[in-house]
């Protein structure tokens, strides 16, 4: 049986949890409490040396890092991957900008609040920046939606996974999505394909 290196607070841990119970596939559940440094023992670096969750321990027991690589192995073979070339590259496209212009600001600020981190003089300074970059990211994702139902083709699929897991949560971290017609729209049609689970569900 697989086994998932998570925490229920993590927007990337979600991503592999929606996508698991979507395909219907079981899998144990290992809750790891980020807040007190569970992913920098000796026992889970040995899995994963990034010291990060999520992690995913296939059968073999290959351990596979990184909420986007995961959820691209589970997709493999399903209707979540797009069935030509350009539209897995699309797929792949949006998946890197949900890692390196949406996550590090939409899932930083959540993360900051959410988990009452220190603001530190660093952090007070970072949080302008972080909070225009989020909202450019999300104005990318208002724009490409126009017209569109999904983010690649006419169907959920692989990119959509990755990119509801924060863009949901976002006004946990302030962000005020009332502006976004299109991309509340897209939240709502992600959220009515069955079967749905919410991010604080194992």
């Amino acid at each position: 049986m697989l086994r998932l290196y998570d925490n229920l607070s993590s927007g990337n841990g979600y991503k592999c949890r929606l996508l698991l119970h979507k395909l219907g596939i079981p899998y144990e559940r290992v809750d790891l409490d980020i807040d007190r440094a569970e992913t920098r023992t000796p026992e889970f670096l040995a899995k994963n040396p990034n010291g990060r969750i999520p992690a995913l321990e296939l059968e073999d027991g290959t351990i596979l890092p990184e909420s986007n690589a995961i959820i691209w192995y589970l997709a493999e073979g399903s209707r979540f991957l797009p069935d030509d070339r350009l539209g897995r590259a699309q797929a792949l496209q949006w998946m890197f900008f949900e890692q390196y212009s949406h996550e590090p600001n939409v899932a930083t600020v959540r993360y900051w609040i959410t988990h009452k981190v220190e603001m530190t003089q660093e952090r007070t300074l970072a949080l302008p920046t972080k909070r225009k970059l989020g909202y450019d990211a999300l104005r990318v994702m208002e724009g490409h939606l126009e017209g569109r139902d999904f983010f690649v083709g006419s169907r959920f699929g692989v990119a959509d996974v990755a990119l509801y897991a924060y863009t949901h949560v976002a006004h946990e971290g302030g962000f005020d999505l009332s502006h976004f017609r299109n991309v509340q729209a897209w939240l709502e049609r992600v959220a009515a394909d069955t079967p749905h689970i919410p991010i604080t569900q194992g």
